[in-house]
Protein backbone atom coordinates (compact mmCIF):
# COMPACT_ATOMS: atom_id res chain seq x y z
CA UNK A 1 0.00 0.00 0.00
CA UNK A 2 1.36 3.17 -0.83
CA UNK A 3 1.18 5.96 1.57
CA UNK A 4 -1.29 9.16 0.63
CA UNK A 5 0.22 12.30 -0.51
CA UNK A 6 0.83 14.79 1.96
CA UNK A 7 -1.92 17.56 1.56
CA UNK A 8 -0.61 21.01 0.34
CA UNK A 9 -0.36 23.58 3.13
CA UNK A 10 -0.97 26.91 1.98
CA UNK A 11 2.15 29.34 2.85
CA UNK A 12 1.85 31.61 5.91
CA UNK A 13 1.13 35.08 6.20
CA UNK A 14 3.36 37.56 8.15
CA UNK A 15 1.62 37.71 11.66
CA UNK A 16 1.12 41.60 10.48
CA UNK A 17 -1.02 40.62 7.13
CA UNK A 18 -2.47 37.87 9.35
CA UNK A 19 -3.35 39.97 11.86
CA UNK A 20 -4.76 42.62 9.46
CA UNK A 21 -7.52 39.56 8.47
CA UNK A 22 -8.84 39.53 11.70
CA UNK A 23 -11.83 40.81 13.11
CA UNK A 24 -11.28 43.60 15.92
CA UNK A 25 -13.24 43.97 19.45
CA UNK A 26 -13.57 46.59 22.20
CA UNK A 27 -12.95 44.75 25.75
CA UNK A 28 -15.08 45.83 28.41
CA UNK A 29 -15.31 44.61 32.52
CA UNK A 30 -18.47 45.97 34.39
CA UNK A 31 -19.57 44.78 37.50
CA UNK A 32 -23.47 43.49 39.19
CA UNK A 33 -24.19 44.43 42.38
CA UNK A 34 -28.18 44.07 44.12
CA UNK A 35 -29.04 45.23 47.23
CA UNK A 36 -29.89 42.64 49.87
CA UNK A 37 -33.06 41.82 48.34
CA UNK A 38 -31.87 40.80 44.92
CA UNK A 39 -32.42 43.82 43.30
CA UNK A 40 -30.15 44.74 40.68
CA UNK A 41 -28.25 48.24 41.13
CA UNK A 42 -27.85 49.93 38.05
CA UNK A 43 -26.70 53.61 36.84
CA UNK A 44 -28.47 55.77 34.02
CA UNK A 45 -26.63 57.19 31.28
CA UNK A 46 -26.14 60.44 30.44
CA UNK A 47 -24.51 59.44 26.85
CA UNK A 48 -26.74 56.87 25.75
CA UNK A 49 -30.35 56.92 25.05
CA UNK A 50 -30.38 53.77 23.58
CA UNK A 51 -29.22 52.29 26.51
CA UNK A 52 -29.89 54.27 29.32
CA UNK A 53 -29.59 52.14 32.28
CA UNK A 54 -25.87 50.36 32.93
CA UNK A 55 -23.93 48.55 35.66
CA UNK A 56 -20.84 49.89 36.21
CA UNK A 57 -17.89 49.01 34.05
CA UNK A 58 -16.80 50.66 30.91
CA UNK A 59 -13.92 49.65 28.18
CA UNK A 60 -10.45 48.62 29.03
CA UNK A 61 -7.77 50.42 28.51
CA UNK A 62 -4.52 49.24 26.66
CA UNK A 63 -3.11 46.33 28.30
CA UNK A 64 -5.82 46.08 30.83
CA UNK A 65 -7.52 42.66 31.78
CA UNK A 66 -11.58 42.44 32.00
CA UNK A 67 -10.92 42.30 35.76
CA UNK A 68 -8.88 45.34 36.48
CA UNK A 69 -11.29 47.37 34.18
CA UNK A 70 -14.24 46.27 35.81
CA UNK A 71 -12.50 47.48 39.30
CA UNK A 72 -11.35 50.81 37.50
CA UNK A 73 -14.65 51.89 36.06
CA UNK A 74 -16.96 51.31 39.23
CA UNK A 75 -14.52 53.12 41.36
CA UNK A 76 -14.44 56.13 38.84
CA UNK A 77 -18.15 55.76 38.29
CA UNK A 78 -19.17 55.28 42.32
CA UNK A 79 -16.46 55.84 44.17
CA UNK A 80 -16.69 52.02 45.21
CA UNK A 81 -13.80 49.95 45.43
CA UNK A 82 -14.79 46.30 44.39
CA UNK A 83 -12.68 43.67 46.43
CA UNK A 84 -11.55 40.41 44.63
CA UNK A 85 -11.04 37.74 43.71
CA UNK A 86 -13.00 37.95 40.80
CA UNK A 87 -16.50 36.25 40.25
CA UNK A 88 -17.60 35.74 36.80
CA UNK A 89 -20.81 35.93 35.67
CA UNK A 90 -20.92 36.17 32.29
CA UNK A 91 -19.41 36.76 29.07
CA UNK A 92 -21.10 38.77 26.60
CA UNK A 93 -20.51 39.14 22.82
CA UNK A 94 -21.87 41.18 19.96
CA UNK A 95 -21.39 41.80 16.53
CA UNK A 96 -20.24 45.28 15.23
CA UNK A 97 -22.39 47.22 13.50
CA UNK A 98 -23.67 50.67 12.51
CA UNK A 99 -23.95 51.92 15.72
CA UNK A 100 -19.97 50.78 16.35
CA UNK A 101 -17.97 49.39 13.86
CA UNK A 102 -16.03 46.89 16.06
CA UNK A 103 -17.25 43.58 18.32
CA UNK A 104 -17.48 43.75 21.53
CA UNK A 105 -16.54 41.40 24.19
CA UNK A 106 -16.88 41.96 27.66
CA UNK A 107 -16.75 40.41 31.23
CA UNK A 108 -19.78 40.66 34.07
CA UNK A 109 -18.17 39.65 37.65
CA UNK A 110 -20.70 39.57 40.72
CA UNK A 111 -20.09 42.27 42.90
CA UNK A 112 -21.79 40.77 45.29
CA UNK A 113 -24.82 42.93 47.95
CA UNK A 114 -24.80 46.10 48.94
CA UNK A 115 -25.97 47.52 52.14
CA UNK A 116 -28.23 50.23 51.86
CA UNK A 117 -25.21 52.55 53.52
CA UNK A 118 -23.54 51.67 50.55
CA UNK A 119 -25.95 52.60 47.96
CA UNK A 120 -27.14 55.61 49.77
CA UNK A 121 -22.53 56.55 49.71
CA UNK A 122 -22.42 55.95 45.70
CA UNK A 123 -20.95 58.99 44.20
CA UNK A 124 -21.87 59.06 40.25
CA UNK A 125 -19.58 60.89 37.81
CA UNK A 126 -21.95 63.47 36.26
CA UNK A 127 -20.07 62.86 33.52
CA UNK A 128 -20.94 59.67 32.68
CA UNK A 129 -24.14 59.01 34.85
CA UNK A 130 -26.93 60.96 36.77
CA UNK A 131 -28.96 58.73 38.67
CA UNK A 132 -28.71 55.52 40.16
CA UNK A 133 -31.85 52.85 40.82
CA UNK A 134 -32.32 49.85 42.62
CA UNK A 135 -35.49 47.60 41.60
CA UNK A 136 -37.19 44.50 41.48
CA UNK A 137 -35.79 42.78 38.37
CA UNK A 138 -38.93 42.64 36.55
CA UNK A 139 -39.36 46.57 37.34
CA UNK A 140 -36.38 47.20 35.05
CA UNK A 141 -38.09 45.73 32.42
CA UNK A 142 -39.82 48.43 31.47
CA UNK A 143 -37.01 51.58 31.95
CA UNK A 144 -35.10 49.33 29.04
CA UNK A 145 -34.80 48.03 25.60
CA UNK A 146 -36.03 44.50 25.55
CA UNK A 147 -32.63 42.95 24.62
CA UNK A 148 -30.85 44.98 27.62
CA UNK A 149 -33.36 43.06 29.94
CA UNK A 150 -32.66 39.92 28.96
CA UNK A 151 -29.09 40.75 29.47
CA UNK A 152 -29.36 42.21 32.95
CA UNK A 153 -31.92 38.31 33.59
CA UNK A 154 -29.22 36.58 32.11
CA UNK A 155 -26.64 38.25 35.09
CA UNK A 156 -29.69 37.56 37.53
CA UNK A 157 -29.87 33.54 36.76
CA UNK A 158 -26.39 33.57 36.80
CA UNK A 159 -25.93 34.69 40.33
CA UNK A 160 -29.14 32.83 41.35
CA UNK A 161 -28.10 29.63 39.69
CA UNK A 162 -24.11 29.58 40.09
CA UNK A 163 -23.52 28.94 36.46
CA UNK A 164 -22.05 31.77 34.15
CA UNK A 165 -24.28 33.36 31.04
CA UNK A 166 -22.95 33.60 27.94
CA UNK A 167 -24.65 36.30 26.60
CA UNK A 168 -23.95 36.29 22.34
CA UNK A 169 -26.08 38.08 20.58
CA UNK A 170 -25.58 40.90 22.13
CA UNK A 171 -24.86 43.29 18.90
CA UNK A 172 -24.63 46.75 17.67
CA UNK A 173 -27.20 46.08 14.90
CA UNK A 174 -30.37 48.14 16.59
CA UNK A 175 -32.39 46.37 14.44
CA UNK A 176 -31.66 42.69 15.61
CA UNK A 177 -34.84 41.23 17.90
CA UNK A 178 -33.69 39.46 20.97
CA UNK A 179 -33.24 35.89 20.57
CA UNK A 180 -34.83 34.31 23.85
CA UNK A 181 -33.66 31.04 23.14
CA UNK A 182 -29.85 32.55 22.00
CA UNK A 183 -29.16 36.11 23.76
CA UNK A 184 -28.90 34.82 27.44
CA UNK A 185 -27.53 30.73 27.73
CA UNK A 186 -26.93 30.34 31.43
Amino acid sequence: MQPLPAPAVPPLLPVDEFVATLPKATLFGAVYFTDGDDRPVQLRAVYSDDHPWQLPGGTAEAGERPWQTAVRETEEETGLVVAGPPRLLAAVFGLPGAAWPLATAGFVFDGGRLSDRQIAELVLDPAEHDDVRVLPLQDWRALMPPRDFVRLTAFAEARRTGRAAYVGTWDWDESAAPDPAGEAAP
